[in-house]
């Protein structure tokens, strides 16, 4: 054996939990993951009414991007276990926010004033700026594009998106131009397409979906449901994507109930 052989240069390591945020135990040695900074994203748009730089998803966004392209990560992968939360309490006049995952605190501060209680409490957000409403079905597809952009249209994909658009604006046919009708000709195309790299990809469809569909409307439970029947009755093996559309859809809903407790 060549003394090349015996021991490799000192490799990159994935970006962690721990590396980012001050906290401990198993949580600290997972990868980030992109689902999981998906994940936050939609929770801070719930909130915030958008990705802040500074707070929690923007930290995880550029670290979970950065394990994937070294390929410690997949584009699909989850690693948190119990979700992640932005909630906020009102004190003194002050519009505490604080982000959590797996139930623990990741960071925490004011609209105000930042606070102390984490390496991300200076989250950017004035005053003046007022905080978002519960998610909408537009921007849980366009969370799709995040969490499984990379995934090529399939039919179960254009039936989940259709049954998304018609619950988002209350039309019941395929609208000329619209998100729907953009799915089920990807889907047409793929099915024909010889190479992987000729596919269109759900990112290519979703990116701008709230704009595509004109009008739009809070993701409920009822819209998660029907969303994932639509997929499951067109996937051949009767199951959905786990970070496909009504993986988004459902996310939204749970949230958007957590928003309204």
């Amino acid at each position: 054996m060549s003394q090349q052989q015996l021991r490799k240069p000192e490799e990159e390591e994935a970006i962690k939990y721990g590396d980012v945020f001050d906290v401990q135990g198993k949580l600290a040695e997972k990868p980030v993951a992109p689902k999981d900074a998906a994940m936050m994203q939609m929770a801070e748009n719930a909130l915030l009414g958008e990705t802040k730089k500074g707070c929690a998803a923007a930290a995880m966004v550029s670290a979970a991007m950065k394990n994937e392209k070294a390929g410690f990560v997949g584009h699909e992968d989850v690693n948190v276990d119990s979700g992640v939360t932005v909630e906020e309490t009102h004190l003194a006049g002050k519009r505490i926010i604080t982000e959590s995952i797996d139930n623990e605190v990741i960071g925490q501060y004011s609209q105000a004033a930042p606070l102390t209680s984490g390496p991300y409490s200076s989250c950017e957000q004035s005053e003046e700026e007022g905080g978002g409403g519960p998610i909408t079905i537009g921007e849980a597809l366009e969370a799709t594009a995040l969490t499984a952009g990379n995934k090529p249209v399939e039919w179960s994909d254009a039936a989940a998106i259709q049954a998304a658009e018609v619950r988002a604006t209350g039309r019941t046919s395929i609208m000329p131009g619209g998100v729907a009708a953009a799915a089920q000709s990807a889907a047409t195309l793929n099915a024909r397409a010889s190479r992987e790299e000729e596919k269109t990809k759900l990112c290519d469809v979703l990116s701008n979906a709230t704009e595509r569909l004109g009008s739009d409307k809070a993701a409920t439970r009822r819209d998660a449901k029907g969303v994932a029947v639509a997929e499951l009755r067109n996937d051949p093996t009767l199951t959905t994507h786990p970070a496909g559309v009504s993986a988004s859809v459902t996310a939204a809903a749970r949230l958007n109930d957590q928003i309204s407790k």
